[in-house]
């Protein structure tokens, strides 16, 4: 079974969303921003489909070194968790970013202080949350598995798009995690492409996601590229 991401109805309402993506799945991943941002669980509580929400990341740094703005991140992934604690969803959240490679370290351990405040939140709301790994973009943590460490205790969420554009999923893959992202690209550029459509070995990452028995989420830009995407999955 493959999840779908309504990454890739992103310009409808996320009503018409979920859907056409509940019609080939009953597992969706919510991209909680933009026209699919949640106000309250209402929505989907209305379907039998189990949900993962992904957290605003646009706009939001967990890793800012301004405090105001980390303490106001947190309170949107706070919100983000109340959602899902009433759906009985996982949450992806983004690391956050550095402004300047001088503050890097900084912006570590404000990440680290976000994460266990978010920890605490997360038992609260009775759910589990993953840290997603980052594709190849400048002042962005957690895009190796060198910066693993920063997650403590928290499980990670294998995007392999982002790592192979990084030249790491072999490395990634040998690491466990807790949440699958799935989608191609030609290990340049972040296109979220159809699996397939790009130079990722998915022999391989199915391996590992199987052996998990964990249902991978598929994120690729358009719909037509998700029922292209699920066409290929089902040979592994």
């Amino acid at each position: 079974m493959f999840g779908v991401s309504t990454f890739c109805l992103h310009d409808l309402p996320l009503s018409t969303a979920l859907e056409r993506i509940i019609a080939i799945t009953d597992v969706v991943e919510v991209m909680d921003e933009g026209m699919h941002y949640l106000e309250n669980a209402e929505l989907l509580k209305s379907y039998t489909a189990r949900f993962t929400l992904h957290a605003p990341s646009r706009g939001t740094n967990l890793a800012s070194l301004l405090e105001p703005i980390r303490q106001a991140s947190v309170e949107v992934m706070t919100q983000c968790f109340a959602i899902a604690g009433e759906v009985n969803a996982g949450v992806v959240v983004h690391p956050g970013y550095f402004a300047w490679v001088e503050e890097r370290e900084r912006a570590e351990q404000q990440c680290r202080r976000s994460l266990a405040e978010l920890s605490h939140v997360a038992q609260e709301f009775g759910i589990t949350f993953f840290v997603e790994n980052m594709g190849n973009w400048d002042y962005f943590l957690l895009k190796t598995p060198d910066e693993l460490s920063l997650c403590g205790n928290v499980p990670f969420a294998l995007d392999v798009g982002h790592a192979h554009q990084n030249n790491c999923l072999d490395e990634f893959l040998k690491h466990p995690a807790g949440h699958f992202h799935l989608h191609d690209n030609d290990g340049k550029e972040d296109t979220h492409s159809p699996v397939g459509g790009g130079t990722i070995d998915f022999f391989g990452v199915m391996n590992v996601v199987n052996r998990c028995g964990i249902t991978p989420i598929i994120e690729v830009a358009t719909f037509d590229g998700v029922v292209q995407s699920i066409e290929t999955l089902i040979k592994f």
